[in-house]
């Protein structure tokens, strides 16, 4: 199918019939936000890949690494100050641990907390058995069918963040979901808040790359939701990523601590390429991961005890013949496994370094593979906020709009597994058997038709139906079909209501700054 012909499919979906008109029906009802509780409780056990033997062998090994090895905080004598103070040992920028001592400092760190969105009924809570889905983070490029790939732009980043807010299966807004390269980049995390406080209603991150970047992104939040309510709950979240190996920055470390400060939510990321920064094996990432993390953990509890902190990670495997990284490989999604369960022992929420992520260049049978493999591993070992759920793509370097709807109704199918089934007296539906017998359907029992509507997760994009009728409605494929899906979520998406004094405020806030400041584009 030529491209312009399925331009004119997205903007105007007009699928031929009866079977169109349902499938349109179906679509109107699954784009708007959802109305019920914005998060999942997991209702099956987490699944416990590793004995409690390993796991103390792993906490071991990262003990050993802080011991022998250490972190280094470069540029931030502050946060060696706080270390030193507690008996650390300090070696010019570089920081030793006795084994536990980080482990005892990570004790203030609530198990669970919850982040506040501006609707009330977007609050999620992090940690006990919740589950939080979020976009993909960072990527600076985006794709579709129609357009191709391209450096990602402003408008980019508002479409993100409406078709985030209009999809029942994530519940967070996320942060960076694409760079919006035609911002100078002193000034783009100005204009990523006023989309995430504006556009959508779910918790947020805010940016992290300058200390006067965090500032203005917690003072935007306090014009929100008041500097009183902020100082007692958490409504954003840091992304602190580790230089790994073994490594803080100045400007990670101190976006860490003015966070901290303002009681807001702290995740701490190591990133860790198996052979680059770290040892190739499963149980060495996942040592290192843990060291690198609790010290992170440990320097917010310093700086605010009880500060509430997500153990993060993001990891993945290479292909050690080309350097090429590797993403749903068994070996990182092992490694996935392993660190939410060391994140359940240290006590604090677990961010996955999983999620629906793919080297594929394509939304492509790879893509799903890689996607699902990584997102298996991520729920089913009980992992609380997943980030990249929807949309990642090339190794994070692209945001694909199609594969973001595809990675919707996967993240939907996921939730509804989490759930279980009942196994009440409604659910073995006996009355259905004192209707009809043996040999005969039940599609029209009473049990059938009290359920049917809800029973089974019904995915948005996939076509079930026979060949002849796919192959008359034009032989679209899922991401074809996602390139409609999208178009329409943008056509019908609803701007959530704001009091106009706070909305000025706001912009009022974003244009002095700008005023304030050159553009610099590097």
């Amino acid at each position: 199918m030529k491209l312009e012909s399925l331009n004119a499919k997205a903007e105007t979906p007009t699928p031929a019939g009866h079977r169109g008109r349902a499938r349109r029906r179906r679509l109107a009802r699954s784009i708007a936000p959802s109305e019920s509780t914005p998060f999942t409780g997991r209702r099956i056990p987490a699944y416990n890949l590793l004995s409690e033997t390993v796991l103390a062998r792993i906490e071991d090994q990262a003990d050993w690494i802080l011991r022998k090895i250490g972190v280094e905080f470069r540029g931030d004598r502050t946060a060696l100050d706080h270390f030193a103070q507690t008996g650390a040992r300090i070696d010019g920028e570089r920081v030793r641990f006795e084994p536990g001592h980080v482990r005892a400092l990570c004790a203030t760190a609530p198990s669970e907390f919850q982040l506040h969105g501006r609707d009330p009924v977007r609050t999620v809570t992090l940690g006990g058995d919740n589950v939080v889905l979020m976009p993909g983070y960072g990527s600076p490029f985006v794709s579709d069918l129609v357009k191709g790939r391209r450096y990602s732009t402003l408008k980019d980043f508002r479409n993100f963040v409406k078709l985030a807010y209009s999809a029942a299966a994530l519940h967070h807004s996320g942060g960076t979901v694409v760079e919006p390269t035609d911002v100078p980049v002193n000034k783009r995390h100005l204009d990523m808040m006023l989309a995430h406080l504006t556009l959508s209603t779910k918790p947020f991150m805010g940016s992290v790359t300058a200390p006067e970047r965090v500032r203005d992104s917690i003072e935007m939040a306090r014009l929100v939701f008041g500097r009183d309510f902020m100082e007692h709950h958490a409504v954003m979240q840091a992304n602190i990523n580790v230089n790994s190996p073994l490594i803080y920055d100045d400007t990670m470390s101190t976006a860490l601590r003015i966070y901290a400060e303002a009681g807001q939510c702290v995740c701490v990321s190591p990133a860790i390429f198996a052979g680059a920064m770290g040892p190739l094996s499963p149980a060495a990432v996942a040592a290192q991961t843990l060291a690198e993390a609790m010290v992170g953990i440990a320097l917010a509890q310093l700086v605010r005890p009880g500060c509430p902190v997500v153990f993060g990670s993001f990891h993945s495997t290479m292909n050690l013949r080309t350097g090429a990284l590797t993403f749903g490989s068994p070996e990182a999604n092992m490694t996935t496994m392993a660190l939410t369960q060391l994140g359940r022992r240290l006590g604090v929420p677990v961010r996955s370094g999983g999620g629906q992520i793919t080297a594929s260049n394509a939304p492509d049978g790879q893509a799903m593979q890689d996607s699902t493999g990584a997102m298996w591993s991520t729920l089913l070992s009980g992992a609380h906020q997943v980030w990249h759920a929807a949309g990642w793509l090339e190794g994070g370097l692209v945001m694909s709009y199609e594969k973001f709807i595809m990675d919707l109704d996967h993240c939907g199918a996921m939730l509804k597994l989490l759930q279980g089934f009942q196994t009440n007296e409604e659910a073995f539906g006996r009355d259905a058997y004192f209707e009809t017998g043996p040999g005969e359907n039940f599609l029209s029992t009473k049990h059938t038709l009290r359920h049917y509507a809800a029973a089974n997760y019904e995915p948005q994009i996939s076509d079930a139906g026979p060949f002849e009728t796919w192959s008359e409605n034009g032989a679209l494929t899922s991401d074809q079909r996602a390139t409609a899906r999208w178009h329409q979520m943008l056509n019908d998406y609803q701007r959530p209501e704001m009091k106009p004094g706070i909305q000025a405020a706001l912009e009022d806030f974003v244009s002095e700054r700008k005023a304030r400041m050159p553009d610099e584009w590097y």
